[in-house]
């Protein structure tokens, strides 16, 4: 089906209506399938329900009272050719008027939607980015093999011995307030490892210097900003006893520890040679990432929204994909909302708001790339969806045909047009 004389006129903003007109040819199949849609309802005398024949059914009730849902049914496809034909990007559901409906004429219909803004593009090949440091330094690799030997520490008990800094301490604690308790404030045997700041700020530092078996009294002020309104600001008092000091034993750094911690290697040189490697392949793909981001996003910045407004449908839009992305990986981790809600004492409202901060710029970069595509020309070759569709299938461990059905060709040209795209900013940006 086609959509004729389709034009749309822009009104305020991004707003505006799309006209176009059903034609003739259409309503006959239109009308058809809103008949069998209502003859199953149908209790008519001398027929069976759902028998009454079309032609009876016009005669006795009229062809235009099946124009409604025959309008219905003639909008699902019309509606999209008439997008396609003027060439807009609707953001939000049309608002659908009819200006015409009239038997043997076509119908004129409009429709009120808002779009996606237009873009004006500014620089894009060529821009400056900031020259990435790949250098992995000694220091770098003796950092990296330090955290590998802290890993490696196992918390030896010691007796008779004052608690330092790094030290954990097992702990009963009861705190009040004024005498009161309060919930929360009470645990026992709990592992603490001082100054890990787990806890508000001063209660650690109190522990330090005092040895197993020894009470503390240990007074602190929690923040303005606590978390449980009830609590903020006040001073508190916690009776603590601590149980057990263990200290942490790192392993000597040898070539038996390099062993422990790689057993493709046989030296600690050998595991220096190795963790600089990775070091280098890392800083490598992070130096790469950086320079991406810092190009693509010079572009954006250099781009200008027509009307410098983005519509809210599109902010919210891509708000809710992010969430929808963040608790489907929940999911997959055996985490629900709920669960996830429990854990965080964060609501869905508090992760709405979240995503809202960089929605505006996330909005901005996706139109900005597409603007890109049209401006290039960009119109990715069939071999070239063949060969994402099996890297998919590959990533995925699905058969192309179920990536096929998953995602449409439109879909995958779209995807493989934006890498392109970002390949040539940053291909030609220029390091300063």
């Amino acid at each position: 089906m086609v959509a004729n004389n389709a034009e749309f006129t822009r009104g305020d903003g991004n707003k505006g209506t799309l006209k176009f007109e059903i034609p003739v040819e259409a309503h006959a199949a239109a009308i058809d399938a809103a008949f069998n849609k209502v003859k199953g309802t149908l209790n008519v005398p001398g027929f069976r329900k759902g028998k009454m024949p079309k032609q009876m059914f016009i005669s006795r009730f009229g062809e235009e009272s099946l124009y409604e849902d025959a309008l219905n049914f003639a909008l699902q496809e019309a509606y999209p050719a008439a997008i396609e034909a003027t060439a807009i990007t609707p953001v939000n559901q049309p608002q659908i008027g009819v200006e015409s409906l009239e038997k043997g004429q076509p119908w004129v219909i409009t429709a009120e939607v808002e779009v996606a803004p237009e873009i004006e593009l500014g620089e894009y090949k060529g821009v400056k980015v900031a020259k990435q440091e790949t250098e992995v330094s000694d220091a770098d690799v003796d950092a990296e093999i330090e955290t590998l030997r802290q890993g490696q520490a196992e918390l030896v008990l010691v007796e008779d011995q004052a608690a330092a800094n790094g030290d954990t301490v097992v702990i009963d604690f009861d705190g009040s307030i004024d005498g009161d308790h309060f919930e929360g404030g009470k645990g026992e045997n709990f592992s603490l490892e001082l100054g890990s700041g787990q806890f508000i700020p001063g209660f650690e530092e109190q522990l330090v210097g005092h040895k197993a078996e020894e009470s503390v009294d240990v007074k602190v002020t929690f923040p303005e900003d606590y978390q449980a309104s009830d609590l903020a600001g006040k001073e508190a008092l916690f009776e603590t006893i601590i149980h057990e000091v263990k200290v942490k034993e790192v392993p000597e750094l040898d070539d038996e520890f390099a062993k422990d911690v790689d057993e493709e290697v046989a030296s600690l040189d050998e595991l220096k040679a190795k963790t600089k490697d990775r070091l280098n392949a890392d800083k490598a793909e992070q130096a790469k990432e950086a320079k991406e981001d810092e190009a693509v996003s010079a572009a954006v910045d250099n781009a200008k929204v027509v009307g410098d407004e983005i519509p809210n449908a599109m902010i919210e839009e891509d708000v809710h994909r992010q969430m929808n992305s963040f608790f489907a990986s929940m999911q997959n981790q055996g985490v629900s909302p709920e669960m996830y809600s429990q854990i965080t004492g964060q609501t869905t409202e508090d992760i709405h708001h979240q995503y809202e901060e960089g929605a505006q710029k996330r909005v901005k970069t996706n139109l900005v790339l597409e603007a890109i595509v049209k401006a290039e020309g960009i119109k990715p070759a069939q071999a070239e969806i063949d060969a994402e569709v099996k890297t998919l299938a590959d990533e995925y461990g699905m058969d192309e045909d179920g990536v096929r059905n998953a995602l449409s060709e439109d879909m995958l040209a779209h995807d493989i047009a934006i890498k392109q795209v970002v390949e040539l900013i940053v291909d030609s940006a220029v390091e300063a």
